[in-house]
């Protein structure tokens, strides 16, 4: 007979003691043979928040290549008539578009919508970027580091430890041995490179921007490059720091010589003039930045920065483990490893490590004070990057953010959060002008000077519900760190504001409902009376906003009339062969392969539809599922891991995390079926994305830990192949840390913290049981047969 038992503090810190292991036979580290020799697909990323840097490990020279979050192009500096892409009383061509639609005129209502709902941008030859006013996240340059040796190679290696955040590369010649080691220290703001040998070696340093020269120099030991953008003319600044523990220094041209020196270390200083501040965006003294971060390194080691930076990042990244079973792979190198894996080897150390990888961008790429991460993180290489490395409201930035909360790294969700509360004032003028709605709103390309306006292309650019899907991690943050200062002072007035834009638009279709019109499911399908991921997002932004009310004890006419909103808001709807729909209109094909599967949206991230409490509509979700396969882009099949962990079905799951980690050369770049993972570990879309690396992490929590539904369930989708495991540090809604151990399949012991006394329900091993925190904020689960 099975007993479930509360277990006692002395057992819990037993417990404890067996659940803070230490990632056994899971090195976590990603290592290769060879330099890089694609930026892409092969050069490794480090970062201290501020600043994401690719280092390529060459022998005869090192390349690192830097971007800096805020230096953009683009924006009110490059055109004077830059408005935020607003169209002016757009709004005046609303009704006759929704006339139009009700008539059943669809492709007059689309070429109205078309013509005058579309937001402006101006391009040309003198902008940085295609993207022209709209701007484009910038690269800040690269440096190249020449070193003065030469023979025959051996014992190369070029490895990042995720568990350290330390970059490295050792290698020998003729007996004489080199290492690098690379860091970003985000309390010091500095980026860290050090060249270390066993003999006297000459080095060259030199620093290449892709941006216009305003002044370059080197003094007392520190080279600086200002700096401005062409079309906009933000300026910045880099600095690089030089500390030597022997050698000569001397400078010509730009090029920075050393001579006869065993340890160089290179520290490495940039700001930018922007400011996250509608409308002028600018304002940072970036120069007086720069040297107060090199003022305070002056009397910092190599050893005194690696210590600080191994403390900060430890503190972060520790907090949760996750071992799957054993690994006989950490010999291989990790592009070996990577294609072993997608043939069909099982290498649970690899899926652990891809878990962790997440977790190392997330804290190297977004930390408090910082730019939010785009949809490349913070790496970028480029003046004019694919999609303008900007951030995409239409799924791609929401999943970036989808493991803040879920792997412990709240701090990381700030900037992100901040960056949401910076789009309100803009929002709203863009929701005045284009719906004449009160609230905000944002729409699929959103960039870093208030561009909420549909974009400059329809159907793509047509996407109302950015801002109430963007304010769901407002909700979520609270909902994970129950700070109801935050949610009382922060979240519940940009949620309120996101709310009222879908209370004002929404509009009563011929059954009374509520529905959005004109309305495009996003980059697929045509114009519609109701896309289903519209009153989706409508329903989810109102039903946390009544929510936040109750918390912070409010009820007023809003609250009231959110409610009302909410409740006669059109819901999903089954179609003619089992589907849910994506659009009002049953005219879904089931051979439709396309990647965007935005009808799901109340399946996750939303949780209006559950295999619990919807059955039908679970199941609907299913043959929607089953009908648009398996393949697709990085973040496509990341998505689908999460759908399928929230239908329970672990395997298919765990299908699709080993599909997202399929193998994808640079030349592949094929979106319906390229998706995967580059050598590098770094998800392509393609190209490029980190949206795929952090979506497949939370899809990973997602298998092994769901509270959605306020009940906490342990191992809610687990799949075959992680039938023994055990994770720390995980995080459940209603602010518990948790902790599993699992063996053939079922929980044996478990520990939630929280709030002393703090009670919810746990779901374990079929059993849903009711607990209580203890005093010290602890609750041990243990299962004995």
């Amino acid at each position: 007979m099975k007993k479930l038992i509360k277990l006692s503090i002395s057992t819990y810190l037993i417990l404890i003691t067996v659940s803070s292991f230490a990632q056994e036979n899971n090195s976590l580290e990603l290592w290769y043979y060879e330099p890089a020799s694609n930026w892409m697909t092969e050069a490794l990323p480090i970062g201290n928040g501020y600043v994401g840097a690719m280092f390529f490990g060459g022998i005869q020279e090192e390349h690192i290549q830097f971007s800096e979050g805020t230096l953009w192009s683009g924006g009110p500096d490059s055109n004077p008539d830059y408005n935020i892409g607003i169209r002016k009383n757009a709004h005046s061509f609303l009704p006759e578009v929704r006339k139009l639609l009700k008539e059943g005129k669809s492709d007059e209502a689309d070429r109205i919508t078309k013509s005058e709902f579309t937001g402006i941008i101006n391009t040309g030859k003198h902008y940085n970027a295609d993207f022209g006013d709209y701007g484009a996240q910038q690269t800040m340059g690269d440096i190249y580091i020449k070193v003065g040796h030469s023979g025959e190679v051996s014992s190369y290696k070029r490895s990042l430890d995720i568990g350290k955040a330390l970059g490295k590369v050792e290698y020998s010649i003729d007996d004489k041995n080199y290492r690098r080691t690379f860091f970003g220290n985000y309390p010091s703001n500095v980026m860290v490179y050090r060249f270390e040998s066993s003999v006297k070696t000459d080095y060259e340093i030199r620093f290449k921007s892709p941006h216009t020269k305003i002044v370059q120099n080197f003094k007392d030991g520190v080279y600086a490059f200002e700096g401005k953008v062409a079309d906009n003319g933000m300026p910045f600044e880099t600095k690089i720091a030089l500390k030597l523990s022997d050698g000569k220094i001397t400078y010509k041209d730009g090029v920075i010589y050393i001579k006869d020196a065993k340890d160089v270390v290179l520290l490495s200083a940039s700001s930018t003039a922007y400011t996250l501040t509608y409308p002028t965006y600018k304002g940072n003294v970036y120069k007086a930045d720069n040297e107060k971060v090199l003022q305070e390194l002056a009397s910092k080691s190599f050893d005194d920065l690696k210590r600080e930076h191994l403390r900060d990042y430890s503190n972060l990244f520790n907090r949760v483990s996750l071992n799957l079973g054993k690994s006989t792979q950490v010999a291989v190198p990790t592009n070996e490893r990577l294609q072993a894996y997608f043939n069909g080897l099982e290498d649970a150390g690899l899926e652990s490590l891809y878990f962790q990888y997440a977790r190392y961008l997330m804290i190297s790429a977004s930390r408090p004070n910082s730019m939010s991460m785009h949809l490349q993180g913070k790496w970028n290489n480029s003046t004019n990057p694919p999609w303008a490395a900007d951030y995409h409201s239409n799924i791609n930035l929401e999943m970036i953010y989808w493991p803040a909360e879920l792997t412990n790294l709240s701090e990381c969700h700030v900037p992100f959060l901040d960056y949401i509360e910076s789009l309100v004032e803009p929002g709203k003028l863009t929701a005045k002008e284009f719906f004449n709605t009160r609230g905000w709103m944002t729409n699929t390309m959103t960039n870093a000077y208030g561009y909420t306006s549909p974009g400059w292309g329809i159907p793509w650019g047509f996407f109302p519900g950015g801002a109430a899907w963007f304010s769901q991690h407002l909700w979520d943050h609270y909902d994970f760190t129950q700070d109801e200062e935050f949610l009382r002072k922060q979240a519940y007035p940009v949620m309120k504001e996101a709310a009222w834009f879908w209370i004002d638009y929404l509009t009563k279709d011929e059954n009374g409902k509520l529905v959005s019109m004109p309305s495009y499911s996003p980059e697929h399908g045509g114009i519609s009376k109701g896309a289903s991921m519209d009153h989706q997002i409508a329903w989810d932004i109102l039903n946390n906003c009544i929510k936040a009310a109750e918390v912070l004890e409010i009820d007023d006419a809003f609250t009231t009339k959110a409610i009302q909103t909410r409740d006669a808001i059109l819901p999903p709807q089954i179609g003619s062969w089992g589907q849910l729909q994506e659009w009002a209109e049953d005219v879904d094909d089931p051979n439709n392969k396309h990647r965007h599967i935005s009808h799901l949206f109340a399946l996750h991230p939303g949780n209006q539809i559950s295999t619990t409490h919807t059955p039908k509509l679970a199941e609907a979700a299913r043959i929607t599922l089953n009908a648009r396969g398996d393949s697709g882009t990085g973040w496509s099949r990341a998505w689908k891991l999460n759908f399928w962990a929230r239908l329970n079905d672990g395997n298919r799951a765990h299908k699709m995390l080993r599909n997202l980690l399929k193998p994808v050369s640079s030349t592949n770049v094929e979106m319906s079926t390229a998706g995967g993972t580059y050598a590098n570990l770094l998800c392509a879309h393609p190209p490029f994305q980190l949206d795929g690396n952090m979506g497949g992490a939370a899809g990973m929590v997602e298998m092994l830990l769901q509270s959605q539904s306020g009940i906490i369930e342990l191992l809610p989708a687990l799949p075959d192949a992680w039938q023994n495991g055990k994770v720390k540090g995980l995080k459940a809604r209603g602010g518990f840390e948790v902790d599993i151990l699992w063996k053939d399949g079922r929980v044996t012991m478990a520990t939630i913290k929280g709030k002393p006394n703090q009670s919810s329900k746990l779901k374990v091993n079929n059993n849903t049981i009711a607990f209580q925190l203890n005093a010290d904020g602890v609750y041990g689960f243990s299962d004995r047969n």
